[in-house]
């Protein structure tokens, strides 16, 4: 986990990681914004790293009764397609489980996520919970 967190490790990923996935929510954020945001106490931010590169990153957020909501998660772009995923979802989805009292762990994905999104979050035992068109 990254401790302390800071506004510029959690922008700089969600820039880089999000890009090809057309993350926008965030890229008007101000500092005040992300400082909000970052230095909440049910938010953990966690970097992963192989052989000293990063390779990617998750956050997640404890959230009332119990849920954990994996809020961001991905590869850097570099790193895609080199098997790295899974792994670095099974070690989300198991510190998910760790935080305080957690009964659920969730996520969102959509259509413009990466083509093997979904595969992956079943391969750890997610279900799909609804689906909606925009």
């Amino acid at each position: 986990m990254i401790a302390p967190p800071t506004v510029e490790l959690n922008r700089r990923m969600y820039r880089s990681v999000g890009g090809p996935w057309q993350w926008t929510d965030r890229l008007q954020w101000s500092d005040e914004d992300w400082r909000g945001y970052v230095h909440r106490p049910a938010l953990e931010t966690w970097v992963g790293r192989l052989e000293g590169q990063t390779v990617g990153y998750f956050e997640l957020e404890a959230q009332d009764d119990g849920n954990v909501e994996i809020a961001y998660f991905g590869l850097m772009p570099e790193c895609i397609g080199l098997g790295l995923g899974g792994p670095l979802l099974t070690a989300a989805v198991e510190r998910a489980w760790q935080m305080g009292e957690t009964r659920r762990v969730w996520v969102h994905t959509c259509t413009k996520d990466h083509k093997h999104a979904v595969d992956n979050y079943r391969k750890r035992g997610f279900e799909v919970f609804k689906t909606q068109r925009v």
